[in-house]
């Protein structure tokens, strides 16, 4: 008896969600086929030619807990070791600001998190205790609450002290859920210090790319998928997918395919944004509610400012928090030295603002002026106030804003065949590469663990000339 055939699957989208479904898919047999609307891969964390400039366009931190990531990462030839500076769990300011110095040695857990609130300086007993209690009482409940809240609603109920919210906890918060204090969930929250300050020591660390984000997986992943067979079209944008037998009919056009054309799936995974997924989804009526759900969320900006200076400037350490106060146009959050992290980056600082509705609205010139003049004013001496260059970056919808309660759809929807993957699918974290990765690969396994054979007209048929695209990178 010979084999049976293996399924065909659509993937509509190239970014970390829609890679990730693809390698999963294509590494368990399936015969694949990866759309990406865009000429690169990566969606939004990728890399961007500025200036002759390759640049990140947005600057991205992991944990050392997150195992799917790093898994798939080896899986398609990256090795974590060099791809990433691993530093332990830390937030360190400028030494000549108000700010704290808290770093975890590389102690056993949960050795590492006494002695660095030992350690720890710039707080007063008073917000050492606080800390000791919250993350005592977290641990308590599992880190989770039973009816969701704002973290700052979380923070005050915890008695947490003015100057730990204001150095620790707010700055936490809107790196990781890129939301206000005020309007984030504590749920989403309390998961990410789960995995932080609650977790054994290596999981807790903290992991900075030293390769742009393009070279750190979407193309190794399309180096993966050609070894496989898969194809991967870019510029390929799917206008519709449609019901076909027991498969799905998927239509897009681009120059790369020759123009509009038609081909035939077992199964397609929508890895889109969400409210371009829902628009697809829309037509079929018994998926209106999931179409208008996907269509609703509401998004924050992030923020990234380049900074160029002289090759030899080189920051006291990789990444600093910063005091922010927007009042007085101090925007930026955090700093990272590129120089630290790719030797070609040298003098380079990329300034990261979350949320950033406020400093999105100035003109470029005017907020990398105004970040200038913060690091300025964090670094004196240094001379940041004039760089030789700068460029702003700006994701107007970089994730969806994390509220409390927030209903996030699962991967399956009602459609036999069609799955969801994306960061804003239901999970313990808010929109990160992890979740993305985590959403990416559920998606596949729902997908592989179908029982309808596989379909024998799987490849494209062309509605308007042109040959058959061949892999593209």
């Amino acid at each position: 008896m010979s084999a049976p055939e293996a399924r065909t699957v659509a993937v509509v989208g190239g970014g970390w969600a829609g890679c990730a479904a693809a390698v999963e898919l294509a590494r368990r047999g399936a015969r694949v086929t990866l759309f990406e609307a865009a000429r690169t891969l990566g969606g939004r964390a990728r890399g961007v030619e500025i200036d002759g400039r390759l640049l990140d366009n947005g600057q991205h931190i992991l944990l050392g807990a997150y195992k799917d990531t790093l898994a798939l990462l080896k899986r398609v030839g990256v090795d974590p070791s060099t791809a990433f500076l691993r530093l332990p769990l830390q937030m360190r300011y400028p030494a000549a600001s108000d700010g704290m110095d808290f770093v975890a040695p590389r102690l056993p857990a949960p050795w590492h998190m006494m002695v660095a609130l030992l350690r720890a300086k710039g707080l007063a007993r008073e917000d050492k205790l606080a800390l000791a209690r919250f993350t005592t009482a977290a641990r308590w409940m599992g880190w989770r609450l039973d009816l969701d809240v704002s973290v700052s609603v979380l923070l005050e109920r915890f008695g947490q002290t003015a100057r730990l919210q204001r150095l620790m906890w707010h700055p936490l918060c809107l790196a990781a859920l890129n939301t206000a204090p005020e309007r984030a969930s504590a749920n989403v929250f309390l998961a990410v210090l789960r995995d932080s300050l609650g977790a054994k020591r290596a999981a807790s660390d903290m992991l900075l790319p030293r390769l742009e984000l393009g070279a750190l997986f979407p193309q190794a992943a399309a180096r993966y998928l050609a070894s496989k067979g898969a194809a991967v079209h870019m510029g390929a944008k799917v206008s519709a997918v449609e019901r076909s037998g027991e498969g799905w009919t998927v239509a897009a056009s681009g120059q790369a395919l020759g123009g509009d054309w038609r081909g035939d799936f077992d199964a397609v995974v929508l890895a889109t944004p969400a409210a371009q997924s829902g628009a697809l989804l829309a037509p079929f009526p018994e998926a209106a509610g999931l179409a208008a759900q996907l269509q609703a969320f509401d998004y924050e900006p992030i923020a990234t400012c380049y900074l160029q200076y002289a090759p030899g400037l080189r920051l006291p350490l990789p990444f600093c928090a910063l005091l922010d106060a927007p009042g007085r146009q101090h925007f930026g959050q955090f700093v990272f030295d590129r120089g630290q992290l790719d030797p070609g980056h040298a003098g380079l600082l990329a300034v990261v603002i979350s949320a950033a509705g406020a400093a999105a609205a100035l003109e470029q010139d005017s907020l990398a002026r105004a970040l200038a003049a913060q690091l300025d004013t964090a670094f004196p001496g240094l001379g940041l106030a004039a760089p030789a260059w700068s460029r702003v970056i700006t994701e107007k919808r970089a994730t969806f804003a994390c509220t409390p309660g927030l209903a996030r759809p699962p991967n399956a929807t009602m459609l036999p065949g069609l799955v969801l993957a994306g960061d804003y699918t239901a999970g313990d974290y808010p929109a990160t590469l992890e979740s993305a990765v985590q959403s990416g690969q559920g998606a596949a396994s729902i997908i592989l663990r179908g029982n309808r054979p596989g379909r024998k007209n799987g490849g494209l048929s062309h509605a308007a000339g042109g040959s058959q695209a061949g892999s593209v990178q």
